[in-house]
This record gives C-alpha cells, structure tokens and sequence, in this order.
C-alpha cells in the first residue's frame, strides 16, 4: 500500500511505501482517531470510561502528598503512641527507682551515723567501766594490804593480849587456899568462923575483913566463902577434926 501525506505531495517528498499489514498493526496502536478512516474495523475497541487508564506515575502514590484517612491517622498515632507510652514508663521507672536509691540511701546513711553514735557511747562507756574496775581493784588491793598488815600485826600482839587479858589473882588468895575451915559457933545474933592458918587459929564474925581485901561474906556449917572487892570468891571446905 501506498500512503502519502499531503504536505509530501505539496513538498515533492517522495512517497513512503507502507504494506498493508504495518499499516493495521499502526491504525491498531493508534485507537480511535476519527481523522484517520478504518473500513476493516482493525483498529482496537477504546478502553472503558469507568476505568481510566493510570499513568505510570500514579501507580506510585506520594505518601507526603496524599491526604491521610482517618484510620491511617489512628494507625500512624497508635504507632507513635506505643514508643512515647514505653519511654514514659522507663522514665517513670528509672525515677521511682532513683527515689527508692536515695531514699534508701539516706536510711543507710541515718543508720550508719546512729549506729557510729551508738558505738561511740558504747566505748565510752567501756572506758568509764574500765577505770571503775581499775579503781575498785586498787582499792581492794589496798584492803587487802590493810588486812593483811592488821593480821600481821595481830599476830605479833596476840601473847601481849593474852597476857594483858590474863586477870591477876588478888592478893592473899594463894595464902588464903592454905587456910583451913574448922567449923561456926553461933552467939546470939553474932556468928563466927574458925581457922587455922597453918600458924595459929583465928574467928572472924560474918562480913568481917578477914586478909587483906578479903572479907568473910557467908558461913554455913560445912563451908565459908571469902570474897574479894574485884568479883573474885573463894570456898573453903571445913576440914574433918584429927
């Protein structure tokens, strides 16, 4: 088929040779074009109105240009949200952990100081207790040393105390043991006792000074007591006559 444009016949241009089967697959790319006529009906059917044809470039939507959905706006804040509401709970985790770290740092340190206090009294108090042991032993050393001189003392004057605390014996009482008792006579109210002093005989009456202090303070039939003014009393026993 020989086809020609009319501007080449104005122009001169030589005429192109297009066979008839290029020329239909071209009517066929072509589409409807009332300008160009199509007596086969090679040309193919226009494409649907409800379904425009897409360009290349609308396929790829822009995310930045096109406007947002409200469930795309509820997914993209629900995909905000969960990092924010995580970062909070961190922080609201690392601050309670940093009030409970200083709070029970300052109970350790309020027990340490009292406890340091606590320990400070205590050795205070071991100090005043160890001086008051000290000074109790040395007083009990010092009693000790007291005793022990006293009982020293003691015994280098127990003789001298024995002799002091020995009573003396009265006068005339060795002699007056020598005597013997020989009997009473009652005269009247006047009563007297006879002795024989190894030397001669000798009547005293009743209460009369017989030797020295020594007086005659009771006769009875068998026996005489002598008496003496320190507490001290002799017996006699009347002797059986030869």
């Amino acid at each position: 088929m020989d086809f020609q444009h009319p501007k080449q016949k104005n122009m001169g241009m030589p005429a192109r040779h297009i066979s008839s089967q290029s020329f239909d697959e071209i009517l066929s790319d072509l589409g409807d074009d009332p300008a160009i006529p199509d007596p086969h009906g090679i040309r193919k059917p226009p494409p649907q109105q409800g379904t425009p044809p897409r360009a290349a470039n609308q396929g790829r939507s822009n995310p930045f240009t096109d406007p947002l959905s409200p469930i795309r706006i509820q997914n993209s804040l629900q995909g905000v949200a969960l990092p924010i509401v995580l970062i909070g709970i961190l922080l609201a985790a690392a601050i309670a952990f940093f009030a409970a770290y200083t709070s029970l740092n300052d109970q350790s340190q309020n027990a340490l100081e009292a406890s340091q206090q606590q320990i400070s009294e205590l050795k205070k108090e071991m100090l005043l207790m160890r001086d008051q042991v000290n000074q109790d032993q040395d007083d009990l050393y010092l009693a000790i040393d007291k005793i022990e001189v006293s009982i020293h003392l003691l015994k280098e004057r127990k003789p001298e105390t024995r002799s002091l605390n020995r009573p003396q014996a009265p006068t005339h009482e060795s002699e007056l043991r020598r005597w013997r008792y020989l009997g009473t006579s009652q005269m009247g109210n006047t009563q007297q006792a006879y002795f024989h002093t190894g030397k001669s005989h000798l009547a005293f009456e009743k209460g009369a000074q017989v030797l020295g202090e020594w007086r005659l303070s009771s006769i009875e039939k068998g026996l005489v007591t002598l008496t003496h003014p320190q507490g001290k009393s002799l017996v006699l026993k009347a002797s059986k006559s030869e």
